[in-house]
Order: structure tokens, then C-alpha cells, then sequence
């Protein structure tokens, strides 16, 4: 039973926006630290984004100033808004979540769940 459930994924041209969402089955959104990991063609997972349970926020230098990360604990649900999307940008969008306070610098395997991904692909 999959812990997290992204959606919002799809195709879009560049330049574009979409906005992700994950909900957590098993905990609140305020109870875990939450991040957005990302794996390309060539499956290199790179992290997005993180969101602390205090609401500090960090992202990856490629990303920031286009995406953000932001929860909705009344819905439960964490969100990736991103903008001004690019080629590059193409990737499996996954959502991580972790029991501890803050998740900014836990590596992908130290994360407590994982979601199965949304597939995000922007053409030129």
C-alpha cells in the first residue's frame, strides 16, 4: 500500500506551469518533514525541494526562483507549484516524506516513505 500519492503530473510545453500534489495515507502533513525528489532519463535523483515540520524550505540551485513547495495541512496535502518549467525539467516527480523535524540535508534512501512518482515532461 503506497504511503504517498502524487498526481498532478503531464505534459506541457516550455515555459509552462503544474503544480503537483502528494497525500499522506499513513500521517498528517504536519507530523513529516516532506520533500520532492525528481529522477531524469538518465536516472539521476536529485532533490527538489524540502519542506521542515517548522515550514523552512530549501531547493535544489536549478530549481529555485521557478518551484515552490508549500503544504496545506487543513487538505493534508503537499504541493510542488512549478513555473517557467524547461526541457530539463523532464523527470519522474516523487514525494518523500520523513518522521524526524527537518529533512533539508536526509538522503534519499533515509527517508522513512516514498511515493510512486508523476511523470512530468516538458517539450521545446
Amino acid at each position: 500500500q503506497a504511503q504517498l500519492m502524487e498526481s498532478g503530473g503531464g505534459s506541457v510545453q516550455a515555459g509552462g506551469s503544474l503544480r503537483l500534489s502528494c497525500v499522506p495515507s499513513r500521517y498528517t502533513t504536519s507530523n513529516l518533514c516532506l520533500a520532492w525528489f525528481r529522477q531524469g532519463p538518465y536516472k539521476v535523483r536529485q532533490k527538489v525541494a524540502s519542506i521542515d515540520k517548522d515550514g523552512t524550505t530549501t531547493y535544489a540551485g536549478s530549481v529555485k526562483g521557478r518551484f515552490t513547495i508549500s503544504e496545506d495541512n487543513a487538505k493534508n496535502t503537499l504541493y510542488l507549484q512549478m513555473n517557467s518549467l524547461k526541457p530539463e525539467d523532464t523527470a519522474m516527480y516523487i514525494c518523500a516524506a520523513d518522521l524526524r523535524l527537518g529533512c533539508a540535508t536526509i538522503s534519499w534512501s533515509a527517508f522513512d516513505y516514498w511515493g510512486q512518482g508523476t511523470q512530468v515532461t516538458v517539450s521545446s
